[in-house]
């Protein structure tokens, strides 16, 4: 498997399975996403309320990498004008325009319908490739199908061997939406699992690297966070290596619904 693997998204885009999560990526964004970069890394994702969009944009624009080589996910909130959010992301990025624009969670009452509409005149004018949803429940997401006929080209949840849905995995299968996982790493929690430390001295990999490995041979794109360089270069070394079957089975038998955060937001 190559490390500059992609997926296709419902509009026909594609978009790489691999990339880095930037939430409180605080401490020297800029140089962070620099490395990343440099090392490979094609999707970085972010979001308005991450505080880490200024040095992201300046990593991109530093980098001189063709600007259709990096692959920028960012958010709204549940509370903004999703069109003029978006328009200042891409200022605050110093950027023209994003790849994705997600609608960061729902709001508390409906599914966000006029965010949903936001961020289509948005896609509609150019200022993102393409648009989706985060922590939404398939309810929430045929609501917004409902309201506009457009389909979210991904959905970006927790998701882990210890916590996902089948049923959600299925649903997703029917609409053609792609699950991004964050906190694909449990935030480090489960990284002393028995069965997942047996896996991973079986291919001379870190647990972390399983995690990741398993989320891409899932079919979904994937998102640890990492602030250290060390990390970084672990987290992307997955590419030189494939799960077989029987060890992705076992794998899938660790599901307990876990959360890192809590609990999951969908079903």
């Amino acid at each position: 498997m190559e490390q500059d693997q992609t997926i296709k998204l419902l509009s026909g885009n594609a978009m790489p399975v691999f990339g880095l999560g930037t939430w409180l990526l605080n401490l020297d964004t800029a140089g962070t996403v620099a490395h990343a970069l440099e090392i490979g890394y094609r999707l970085i994702d972010t979001s308005s309320d991450y505080g880490s969009q200024p040095g992201i944009g300046a990593a991109i624009r530093e980098s001189g990498i063709p600007r259709e080589d990096i692959y920028l996910v960012t958010k709204v909130e549940e509370n903004d004008d999703a069109y003029r959010r978006t328009v200042s992301n891409l200022a605050e990025l110093g950027l023209d325009r994003a790849d994705m624009m997600l609608i960061h969670r729902p709001p508390i009452r409906g599914a966000g319908e006029d965010l949903w509409e936001g961020l289509i005149r948005a896609q509609n004018e150019g200022l993102t490739r393409d648009i989706g949803v985060s922590n939404y429940s398939s309810e929430l997401i045929e609501m917004l199908i409902a309201a506009s006929g457009v389909t979210p080209a991904v959905n970006q949840i927790e998701w882990s061997p210890f916590g996902r849905s089948q049923y959600m995995q299925a649903y997703r299968r029917e609409k053609g939406i792609v699950i991004m996982a964050y906190s694909p790493l449990t935030r480090t929690r489960r990284l002393t699992d028995g069965t997942l430390l047996q896996i991973a001295g079986r291919y001379h990999k870190s647990a972390a690297q399983i995690l990741i490995r398993w989320s891409i041979q899932s079919g979904n794109v994937v998102i640890p966070k990492a602030n250290q360089w060390q990390h970084l270069e672990e987290n992307i070394d997955v590419f030189d290596f494939e799960i077989d079957a029987a060890d992705m089975r076992r794998l899938d038998s660790l599901d307990e619904r876990y959360s890192a955060l809590g609990s999951l937001p969908y079903i």
